[in-house]
């Protein structure tokens, strides 16, 4: 019974958050309807090969064909059955809440159960659970379909709570802790967001040990770290053939190292992405300020004429102009909205790095800063690149503005531990009231400064985009448009400014309150979770509202069937292996042509680095090319010298082009230059370079030639002239095994007009041969004269290896369970 009511709050607060979700939501959560994402409805194309394959045979395959002309599922789809188990403890953990609702859910139970980690008493707990939990930026990313990175990071605050547990002395639990979300963490497979975290852990590790060396305690630190240790490796093993074929993936992906030596060096990083792509959405250092003012740049960019504040204030005589521009006048390419974190929680923030002591306050101050000048990227570019050049794996990530979710978390950690110092010690008030009035002067003095004087602050509500754009209407039109624009953008500006200030005054006026004895503990607490609560439950809906859902139907239905997508479909030839390239789309932003084809295009931001070089070299070249040369043609393909104007896309067996009509519509026009599954070459050249390799790719008849790096030469050696017979059929097609029938007299050098990756294996008839890699990107396979069945297929040993270390990783957890249910109730003296 004792027990009972001593987790009775901690229920009741778990209830509050169910509560909270499901009302965030409401009322879509209880009409059934769903969240359209953008980024859910393009996965479609991704998926649909994947379950129609796992429908035909019963098994997962590794390898899709659809996209970029073939790649693996490593990333797009990761599903192994070491993995399935976990799944279901997952969803237990968000008592198999409903979509949407559980995202919202998962952020308040993880904060809240670092919280209790450090110690809250439950009602600070949940007030800090919420500030965190509500952050803008967490919500913009469901609203976007980034459900990786919301899962990722919801898993991460009770990951440290394993981490705070250990070093508290509980080690046992924090072993535990460490271990089961250290496994959802990296089940949740969006290792950006994991690895921005490993500097928060960093920073929490070193202030432990300086705590440790001041206290003479380095016993102590020592078996916390190896707790810390031993839990992360159960969680990583769990994981295992995920990670191992992540990391695997990511040494042939754009994250990892080009072979190239490209001229702008500059630009190239050691092993990563190039710099522009990393820093491509850096967030301005003024723009820093939607820490404390959401709308410091104009929030999301969405339709200017969508602002209500600003049209208060439009010139009529622009409006057509105001429907076209957007909200946001940041520098970024463009935003879904802002990081705010809470106008009071900012304060509470400022007020913690003067009343609160220890190495911890410095770990979270270290954090946040770090984060806030990463977060800048090409706007401070000198730290930038000394991160990207000598922090291990930094390279390997883009859009370096989410770095501000360390910031998003460590200073609502830092602003609860502020608050506890005051309800533990509320003579603190009175003692360091000073604090209080110096905190509220550096942020909702600020804000009130901005409000009243926004000119002063900021020069211009404009982008440098926008005005080169603008500087096409005449002059006269032109500078009354830009008077009244920015008229409209300071008044979203001040409006948002004014907010903040009185949701600092009303915060700190609680806290006088409190300090007076008009307000008990728990009174005050509850006036500011209703406080913060109200804030940014109001700036949230802003980019996350009842508008985005639609019924279910409508996000679960397939991507409608053109009657350019029916025309090619008739054609079954080759089981309907061939490639399709969509001129009508994006090529390289879109997944929607692969949901019926095999698509030349694609989008995944990881793509594999080499068809990225293909695309720069020579693919993207071809389409600029192809498109004038059809319209000249009037359509006839057979008037179109394929052979010289694209050779890249025949060697990719493209067999038809989706081309795009002056009415909107599309027409299918089939390529008849295309080189089919596989043929052989009469000559095969070896280099010594990728530079070579890809430079010769231009200059040679890829029909019948070939040129492959001299590492392959003894897999492939000599290619024969043909002459006479020399056949290479297609007899059996699925996304992980392809079979051919070989007829030659010659024998030589096959060339198949699929991806190289490694792990693929061949076979002649039945006996296994070597593949090799020719034209930087093809499979090839030599043969000897005669008739023979040849089998490409892609099933990686190593995911057999990695599964049966997984098991052995649950065993250890579960075993580690046992023996804290055992010493718990051998204290209890249940067991003797």
């Amino acid at each position: 019974m004792k027990t009972w009511k001593q987790y009775l709050p901690d229920v009741l607060v778990i209830l509050l958050f169910a509560a909270i979700s499901f009302a965030y939501f409401f009322p879509a959560d209880i009409e059934g309807k769903i969240l359209f994402r953008h980024d859910s409805a393009a996965s479609k194309g991704l998926g649909r090969e994947l379950s129609e394959h796992r429908e035909k045979t019963g098994e997962q395959t590794r390898w899709m064909n659809s996209v970029f002309s073939g790649m693996p599922t490593y990333q797009t789809a990761p599903s192994y059955s070491s993995t399935d188990g976990l799944g279901q403890v997952v969803k237990a953990y968000h008592l198999f809440l409903p979509e949407n609702v559980w995202y919202v859910f998962a952020y308040l139970l993880g904060f809240y159960i670092l919280l209790r980690a450090f110690d809250f008493r439950q009602s600070l707990a949940a007030l800090g659970s919420i500030i965190w939990a509500f952050s803008s930026y967490f919500f913009i990313i469901i609203a976007a379909g980034h459900i990786w990175k919301v899962m990722a990071l919801a898993y991460l605050p009770p990951m440290i709570a394993g981490v705070v547990l250990a070093y508290r002395g509980k080690y046992l639990w924090g072993l535990i802790v460490t271990a089961l979300f250290t496994a959802f963490e990296v089940n949740a497979n969006h290792v950006q967001m994991t690895y921005y975290f490993l500097f928060v852990i960093l920073f929490m590790v070193i202030a432990y040990l300086v705590d440790a060396i001041r206290n003479h305690k380095l016993a102590h630190f020592g078996k916390a770290t190896a707790v810390c240790a031993a839990g992360a490796i159960i969680g990583i093993c769990i994981n295992l053939s995920n990670l191992y074929h992540t990391w695997e993936y990511s040494q042939e992906s754009m994250r990892g190292k080009s072979e190239l030596v490209k001229k702008n060096t500059a630009n190239q990083t050691s092993s990563g992405l190039d710099r522009d792509y990393i820093t491509q959405w850096s967030y301005g250092i003024g723009e820093t300020w939607t820490l404390l003012v959401p709308n410091t740049k104009g929030g999301a960019s969405m339709p200017l004429a969508q602002n209500k504040t600003a049209m208060e204030h439009a010139d009529n005589n622009f409006i057509d102009i105001y429907q076209q521009l957007g909200q946001y006048w940041g520098e970024q390419p463009g935003t879904s909205g802002p990081v705010y974190v809470g106008a009071f929680v900012l304060m509470l923030f400022v007020l913690g790095l003067f009343i609160v002591k220890g190495p911890m306050k410095w770990a979270l101050l270290a954090a946040t800063v770090l984060s806030i000048l990463l977060s800048w990227g090409k706007n401070f570019m000198p730290f930038t690149d000394f991160f990207i050049d000598y922090i291990p794996m930094y390279s390997k990530f883009r859009t370096v503005a989410s770095i501000l979710v360390i910031a998003e978390f460590t200073i609502p950690l830092l602003a609860m531990l502020a608050l506890k110092k005051i309800v533990d010690e509320p003579e603190i008030l009175t003692q360091k009231i000073k604090y209080v009035y110096a905190s509220f002067a550096l942020t909702g003095g600020i804000a009130l400064l901005f409000a009243v004087m926004p000119t002063m602050f900021f020069s211009d509500f404009i982008s440098s985009e926008e005005m080169r754009a603008l500087q096409q209407i005449p002059a006269d039109y032109l500078n009354p448009l830009l008077a009244n624009l920015r008229e409209m953008r300071i008044a979203m500006f001040t409006a948002d400014c004014w907010r903040s200030f009185f949701i600092i005054v009303i915060g700190t006026l609680c806290l006088l309150l409190y300090k007076a004895k008009k307000l008990k503990t728990e009174y005050m607490v509850g006036a500011l979770i209703v406080l913060c609560l109200v804030d940014m439950w109001q700036v949230n809906k802003r980019y996350l509202n009842n508008d985005m859902f639609v019924n279910k139907s409508e996000r679960e239905a397939p991507i409608e069937m053109t009657e350019t997508d029916k025309i090619i479909l008739q054609d079954k030839t080759d089981f309907g292996s061939y490639r399709v390239l969509n001129l009508a789309s994006n090529t390289f932003n879109e997944n929607e042509t692969s949901y019926y084809h095999n698509s030349i295009g694609g989008y995944h931001a990881a793509k594999l680095r080499r068809y990225q070089d293909m695309i720069d070299a020579y693919i993207a070249p071809e389409m600029q090319k192809l498109v004038p040369a059809v319209a000249e043609a009037g359509g006839d393909m057979t008037k179109i010298n394929g052979d010289s104007i694209y050779p890249v896309l025949n060697m990719l067996n493209a067999r038809y082009f989706i081309f795009p009509l002056q009415s909107g519509q599309t027409v299918p026009l089939k390529n008849p230059y295309a080189y089919g599954n596989a043929w052989f070459v009469d000559r095969i050249t070896y280099v010594n370079s990728a530079n070579d390799e890809i430079d010769r790719v231009g200059k040679i008849d890829l029909r019948h030639e070939a040129v492959a790096d001299a590492k392959f030469k003894s897999q492939l050696k000599d290619a024969k002239k043909q002459g006479g017979v020399s056949v290479v059929k297609l007899t059996s097609y699925s996304s992980n095994h392809l079979k051919y029938s070989v007829n030659s007299d010659a024998g030589g050098v096959i060339v198949f007009s699929e991806v190289y990756y490694p792990g693929w294996t061949a076979t002649v008839d039945g006996n296994p041969v070597e593949l090799g890699r020719v034209n930087y990107l093809l499979r090839a396979i030599n043969v000897a004269p005669g008739k023979h069945n040849v089998e490409l297929m892609f099933y990686p040993k190593s995911v057999s290896t990695t599964e049966t270390i997984a098991y052995i990783a649950y065993a250890v957890l579960i075993l580690a369970l046992l023996f804290v249910v055992y010493i718990e109730m051998k204290k209890k003296g249940k067991v003797k």
